[in-house]
């Protein structure tokens, strides 16, 4: 690694910039440590590529490199994006718009996009996205109504929704779920306030 560096520091700007563009697939989010490896001078160069187009600056030491297409630049996934922002793909992405799917009523369209992750916790824009990652110590990896109910019900206090409504019709859409199904997304992701809602309404331990 020492000896690639030393050699890349020995030569041109622009050669040394070809070589680490030569490396970059498009499409794809990098940040900034996987490019020390490929130039000596990687904040001189990622400045240059930026400039010229090359690469796209998404966030503080993350980039993009633009995928073409007919009709413009195709922007970066959300998965790709966040897999990079975290270095990890443990990870659930989603909008509460998808609590609309349920049938208990809700109708509000929220512009926003949550994260649950074991990593990070707040707001960050990435790109022309902005992101709510919400720190989580388990969530499941892909999106079930039963989860959802509880998810719903955890969030309860942040939705715009008409709240003694919205929770009776969630009661009557939880007991048409099949039991074991809720009992389970409960037990593993239900939240205190949760927990004790069902309770109260006798249908869950």
């Amino acid at each position: 690694m020492h000896t690639m560096s030393a050699t890349l520091s020995q030569v041109p700007a622009a050669t040394r910039q070809n070589h680490l563009a030569g490396r970059l697939q498009p499409g794809q989010v990098y940040r900034r440590e996987d490019l020390t490896d490929w130039t000596a001078s990687v904040d001189r160069d990622l400045q240059r590529l930026v400039r010229q187009g090359t690469l796209h600056k998404l966030a503080q030491g993350l980039y993009y490199a633009p995928k073409p297409s007919p009709f413009g630049i195709v922007p970066p996934t959300d998965e790709t994006l966040v897999t990079s922002f975290l270095r990890d793909k443990d990870f659930l992405i989603f909008s509460p718009n998808v609590y609309n799917t349920l049938g208990v009523g809700t109708t509000q369209l929220y512009n926003t996009t949550w994260v649950y992750n074991h990593k990070r916790h707040g707001t960050f824009k990435l790109g022309n996205r902005t992101f709510d990652f919400r720190s989580k110590s388990k969530f499941p990896h892909t999106l079930t109504p039963e989860f959802l109910l509880i998810d719903l019900l955890n969030n309860l206090d942040t939705l715009a929704e008409e709240r003694d409504t919205l929770l009776r019709q969630v009661r009557e859409c939880s007991a048409d779920m099949e039991v074991d199904q809720l009992q389970s997304a409960l037990d593993a992701y239900g939240s205190v306030a949760t927990r004790k809602r069902m309770r109260t309404w006798g249908l869950y331990d």
